[in-house]
């Protein structure tokens, strides 16, 4: 169900439920991690997150080029960017902070390396300067970046997709096919490069765009083929998790993920049309509707998701710290409902603050024209 503003309630649905699983995948001793999509396929929530985003962005670039024009939509996309950019720099800025809390607080966690801020203690400036160039991402800020080309290249590739959606895919596989080579061309203080690869996660972002751009009709849907296509992918959903349950003894390497190798693509592939299927014959819909608080978490993707930056590295840092020995299941429990209530309480006050500015902001004008990055605003 998509509205006049190009939202779509099963996309904001989803994104609220990725949002609470990217909190708790990174608190150690989580027990809801367990059942997460990562447990049971060769992908998880980060090729969920992004294909939405591509979706999402083309809903909200289209929608905003019918309702005011195409250079409205151009300016709303390049401001998008460099509010991700901003929320980029918050992140690491909060990353930081949270490794000088660490040391002060003399608790041995491998997050202290990880949010660089031993570095910068050696060299604080040449650290800042390395994150404002992006040469340097601390911990979970390193997916922001990349969020910002893909809000760049939006304008472009939105109306393409919608004229010549051929062109787009076979572009966005070529970019895919030599990505580990144009990666060497980003700059980065790591020997390994970007945590993403924009070059390799941009294909997922395409696919997104290109399910908003040419949706599946229901003619299709009704066909035998697509019932060949479910009972495909159910059969390939079931056999990875086969796999990732009783066969796999080590995780996959990490260039896999930052690449996005081929079978992480075909994971997702199997598992994305499944879920087409349920959200076509309005199961999704209905489940939405039932839990508004998840939907709110979608609405405010951006906050929501610097918050639980934040709130999984608080959490993972006391579970290590306080002991909980029989119990850890327990504080782990604990730690998932503190991430998840606190998302769900910060979403819906931001969702509620927005609101009081939107209302405010017409008497606060009188009647003066407003600039388009504020009259043109989505949420999240």
């Amino acid at each position: 169900m998509t509205s006049l503003t190009g939202r779509s309630l099963e996309v904001d649905f989803f994104r609220g439920i990725v949002l609470l699983v990217i909190a708790v995948d990174h608190i150690s001793g989580s027990v809801v991690s367990n059942f997460t999509l990562h447990k049971y396929a060769f992908c998880d929530s980060a090729e969920v997150f992004v294909f939405l985003g591509g979706y999402a962005s083309a809903a909200a670039y289209t929608a905003l080029e019918s309702r005011r024009s195409g250079s409205a939509a151009r300016r709303r996309f390049f401001w998008r960017s460099f509010e991700i950019y901003r929320a980029y720099l918050f992140t690491a800025a909060l990353m930081l902070l949270s490794g000088a809390l660490l040391m002060w607080l003399r608790i041995d966690s491998p997050m202290v390396e990880y949010t660089e801020w031993p570095t910068f203690l050696e060299r604080p400036l040449g650290l800042v300067a390395g994150i404002a160039m992006l040469r340097n991402q601390p911990y979970l800020s390193a997916v922001l970046p990349m969020y910002a080309f893909f809000a760049l290249a939006v304008p472009a590739v939105v109306p393409l997709a919608a004229r010549k959606p051929v062109l787009v895919l076979f572009g966005s596989l070529g970019v895919w096919l030599f990505a580990t080579q144009l990666a060497q061309f980003l700059p980065s203080a790591y020997a390994d490069g970007w945590s993403f690869n924009p070059f390799a996660w941009q294909l997922m972002f395409v696919a997104g765009i290109l399910g908003r751009t040419q949706p599946i009709s229901d003619e299709f849907h009704a066909s035998a083929t697509a019932r060949w296509l479910t009972r495909i992918a159910i059969g390939v959903v079931l056999g990875f998790a086969f796999a990732k349950l009783f066969i796999e003894s080590a995780p996959p390497p990490g260039y896999m993920k930052q690449n996005l190798a081929s079978l992480r693509i075909v994971s997702f592939g199997a598992f994305a049309w499944v879920v087409a299927r349920a959200v076509h014959a309005g199961w999704i819909g209905s489940l939405a509707r039932s839990l508004p608080s998840v939907v709110t978490i979608g609405t405010q993707g951006l906050v929501c998701f610097i918050a639980g930056t934040g709130v999984s590295l608080a959490l993972d840092t006391a579970l290590r710290v306080i002991p909980s020995g029989h119990f850890a299941w327990l504080a782990g429990l604990g730690a998932d409902a503190l991430a998840i209530g606190s998302l769900m309480l910060l979403a819906r006050f931001w969702r509620d603050r927005k609101d009081l500015r939107r209302v405010a902001v017409p008497k606060a004008t009188q009647g003066q024209p407003v600039p388009a990055h504020v009259t043109n605003r989505r949420d999240g």
